[in-house]
């Protein structure tokens, strides 16, 4: 979904498999949210993430201030990885394809500078489990029985 402008508040709420691209949104942005990707190209509101269980958000954070207005009870913020910043770029691009965004086209224009702005929004129990199961790939081990123990904590 790629929604060119600022959105309301509770965008992506409970988001348990969508792929979404906005340029801004309101209080309460991923509340709940248990799966899928949120990327925001420009402001958003208090108490991101709050009650995220699953799923990511890439935030791009100019000023590093988007610290203050999250929920840290369940998330983590992290910097993207490479492959991330590759995925997001192609996200960003295709939401310059299919809305016209002047936002998107701006980044594009000066990704090393823009790409490095952007802030990993990720769940702390689900990024344990993720880490769980790539180390388990790394060490020839079944990652069932790897998130499985991740997931009891």
């Amino acid at each position: 979904m790629f929604l060119r402008g600022i959105v309301g508040e509770r965008f992506c709420v409970r988001n348990s498999g969508a792929v979404a691209v906005v340029e801004g949104l309101g209080d309460h942005g991923c509340e709940y949210m248990t799966g899928g990707r949120v990327v925001v190209l420009g402001p958003t509101g208090r108490n991101f993430g709050a009650g995220m269980s699953g799923g990511l958000a890439f935030v791009y954070d100019p000023d590093s201030t988007f610290l203050l207005r999250v929920n840290p009870e369940m998330i983590d913020l992290d910097p993207p990885d490479r492959d991330d910043l590759v995925w997001l770029r192609d996200r960003i691009e295709r939401h310059r394809q299919e809305t016209g965004s002047v936002v998107a086209a701006e980044m594009l224009a000066s990704w090393a500078e823009f790409g490095s702005k952007f802030v990993k929004v990720i769940p702390k129990d689900f990024k344990r489990v993720l880490e769980a199961e790539r180390k388990a790939i790394a060490e020839g081990t079944d990652p069932v029985d790897a998130v499985m123990a991740a997931a009891r904590g």
